[in-house]
């Protein structure tokens, strides 16, 4: 019974908060001495529970200076594994040998029904290969969550797409994942104004220590701004095409397509990427004319000579 009321009074206190001791008491229905000899145990075990006096006191978790054992319900646990195993294959510096271990250790505990959930979730699974991204040092990630979560201004070394550095004071936001890139979105000081920030391009990286009020962010959410940033900034391609290619036949998804006659249209699309706009004419399977832009009709002229040189081989 006590082991039992031990593991429910740590799954309260692994909730952010601080927990009176009446309260505590009437949720494992004993009295607050009881309480008190609990807490105790916990301490013994190594979880830093830290109590505070007075008629509003109470007790909550802390950081301590070595980490206990967890207290994970079943799909907590799953969910954690498969976290990792996802870790170990993000782009982080030195993440996937430390995400490994992690869920060696992970396992090693699991009850078997719950070992059998994640092996089976993993052999069901295979991932695509990524495209490989640049590593992102883990500590400057810490770093800069904790700057964020304490509203804490941080100065860092930044190096621009042109190579060129500069020193930025910023009030971190929030960090935002975006495919094998990591971003900081922050308002940067010196130029007021919201700044998208390459995390793997920031260096000298060190919190100032002064605090920064809250900031209204314009945009629904951090993820929504960064996306709509980094759209705008790529360049985008207006297309005219002719195709060889009866309207009804001619895939609408592309663009917007309009009869020219009996076996022809024309397609006028857009991209952010003249490659991408390449393969998808070759794909549509009928003879094209480009009418611009002139860097597609370079790109469908060094695509064709690399095709040559291929089948020649």
């Amino acid at each position: 019974m006590t082991e039992s009321r031990l593991l429910s009074l740590l799954s309260l206190l692994q909730t952010p908060r601080e927990w009176p001791g009446g309260e505590l008491a009437e949720r494992l229905g004993v009295s607050r001495r009881t309480v008190r000899r609990d807490i105790e145990r916990l301490r013994a075990l190594g979880y830093p529970v830290e109590a505070t006096m007075g008629a509003d006191g109470g007790y909550r978790l802390v950081a301590g200076t070595a980490m206990p054992p967890l207290l994970l319900d079943d799909e907590e646990a799953v969910a954690i594994a498969v976290g990792l195993s996802t870790a170990a294959r993000h782009p982080v510096q030195g993440i996937e040998e430390a995400s490994v271990r992690a869920l060696a250790k992970l396992e090693q505990v699991l009850p078997a029904r719950l070992r059998y959930r994640v092996r089976s979730l993993g052999g069901a699974t295979v991932p695509i290969p990524g495209v490989p991204g640049p590593e992102v040092d883990p500590e400057q990630l810490t770093t800069l969550a904790a700057a964020v979560a304490n509203r804490e201004r941080v100065r860092f070394a930044y190096r621009a797409h042109d190579g060129s550095t500069s020193t930025r004071l910023v009030d971190p936001h929030r960090m935002v994942a975006a495919g094998r890139q990591w971003y900081l979105l922050g308002h940067d000081r010196d130029r007021d104004d919201w700044r998208i920030f390459r995390i793997d391009r920031i260096a000298d990286l060190h919190a100032t220590g002064a605090r920064i009020a809250p900031r209204d962010l314009p945009a629904e959410d951090a993820a929504a701004y960064v996306t709509e940033k980094l759209y705008s900034l790529a360049p985008t391609y207006e297309a005219v095409i002719t195709l060889h290619t009866p309207v009804t036949e001619a895939i609408r998804g592309l663009g917007e397509v309009a009869p020219i006659s009996e076996g022809t249209c024309r397609l006028r699309t857009h991209a952010d990427t003249l490659d991408w706009l390449a393969f998808r004419l070759l794909a549509l399977g009928c003879e094209f004319e480009v009418h611009e832009p002139a860097e597609l009709n370079a790109r469908l002229l060094a695509l064709a000579a690399r095709l040559t040189r291929a089948a020649a081989q």
